[in-house]
């Protein structure tokens, strides 16, 4: 069937049962699991709106991003060997999600991409986005989306 699954997280509530349902997936299939978090980068100069006095600031604030989206995945990544599983963790910096969750669909050879929906409709997402969206309208690879 799938011999690797990629499940992209934001470590949010409703991605936490993409996380699972990937989980309880990749182990039906006896696949491996890719855990996948894409971490948008701060400022880092004048050009991107940044003063010198908020540069420290910045450096503090992408660390604690980068720490957070390290530790979204090993949480998965645990979980994943508490059911057998073999999961990678993987962050990415990016502010290209779509782009980046299809690239690393295709860099680590993945047969299907979970993720989650907020299921926004209307104004909201115009003004906010749906990355889940962008992914299903570009991917060549099955997209399983859960709300």
């Amino acid at each position: 069937m799938y011999k690797r699954i990629l499940v992209a997280t934001d470590g949010s509530e409703l991605s936490a049962k993409a996380v699972s349902t990937a989980l309880d997936f990749a182990q039906l299939a006896n696949a491996e699991l890719v855990a996948l978090n894409v971490i948008p980068p701060s400022p880092v100069s004048y050009w991107d709106g940044t003063s010198r006095s908020q540069m420290n600031a910045v450096t503090v604030t992408e660390s604690a991003h980068i720490e957070a989206g390290q530790n979204i995945v090993h949480a998965v990544k645990e979980a994943g060997e508490l059911k057998g599983v073999s999961t990678q963790a993987i962050t990415i910096k990016s502010d290209l999600v779509a782009e980046s969750i299809i690239s690393a669909a295709h860099q680590y050879e993945c047969e299907l991409i979970v993720m989650a929906s907020h299921g926004r409709r209307g104004i909201n997402r115009v003004l906010m986005g749906n990355e889940t969206m962008n992914v299903l309208t570009h991917s060549k690879i099955p997209v399983l989306v859960l709300r």
